[in-house]
């Protein structure tokens, strides 16, 4: 049986799947979790196996009530009845200005961030708590803290990554001293080959003069902080968001 039992949401790519690499290791399972990008899981899965890790692929669309529950529920039973990390990755941005940004567009983005975040967290509750050196970490973005007017701007994103920053800190609370809670706060992080990007490849090189390390972020960077964050060496830490931005100028 795995010594430490992850799920990790939106791991098809990006982020997410980089974190299940950085994660994966011998005694480690994962439950790898898409949407609907099978194929990019099912890569994902492979490469946590070739590190030495277990791996399981669950498919469930987080926007719907039901479904984060029944995630959580369905990664725990796979995984051999527990959870003690759950990484909460999924999400997509939206850059449609708020005079255009319909009700049901807006709506969307709470549903597949905020309000997945908020529903995986309780569904997740007991097992975390009766997990070993248990942590929930949340993926947040810089959207929610750059607002500028030389800046493409992310209001429907902003909003709800906003809100799963509230969220992590209230979290960090209520669940202390079981359960750890912290975010990561990726900057302007490259996507993978052929995936959509929210930015143009002009404006991508355009930050960059705001970045003083000089250079885009990576999914791996990200994932080496939410490694981190889910080690037991981050036992003291919790309540916290951890800016990998690259020390971008707010």
């Amino acid at each position: 049986m795995a010594e430490r039992k992850i799920l990790v949401t939106g791991a098809a790519s990006g982020i997410g799947a980089a974190a299940c690499r950085a994660l994966a290791a011998p005694g480690v399972a994962i439950a790898v979790h898409t949407r609907a990008n099978r194929e990019g899981a099912e890569r994902t899965a492979a490469a946590v196996r070739e590190r030495g890790g277990e791996a399981v692929l669950l498919l469930a669309d987080l926007a719907e009530p039901e479904a984060p529950a029944r995630l959580v529920e369905q990664a725990a039973e796979a995984l051999g009845g527990g959870l003690d990390v759950l990484v909460s990755n999924a999400g997509f941005a939206d850059r449609t200005p708020v005079e255009r940004l319909a009700d049901a567009d807006f709506a969307r983005s709470q549903d597949a961030i905020a309000w997945a975040f908020l529903r995986l967290a309780r569904a997740a509750r007991p097992y975390l708590a009766a997990g070993c050196d248990p942590r929930l970490i949340a993926v947040s973005s810089f959207v929610a803290h750059v607002f500028r007017s030389d800046t493409p701007t992310f209001p429907a994103s902003a909003a709800a990554k906003a809100a799963v920053e509230a969220l992590v800190k209230a979290l960090a609370i209520e669940w202390a001293p079981e359960v750890t809670v912290n975010a990561v706060v990726p900057g302007y992080t490259r996507k993978d080959p052929g995936a959509h990007a929210a930015l143009s490849a002009a404006q991508w090189e355009a930050t960059l003069a705001r970045i003083p390390l000089r250079r885009l972020g990576t999914p791996q960077d990200v994932a080496h902080a939410i490694a981190f964050l889910a080690s037991p060496g981050a036992g003291y830490v919790t309540g916290q968001l951890l800016h990998v931005d690259g020390g971008i100028v707010i």
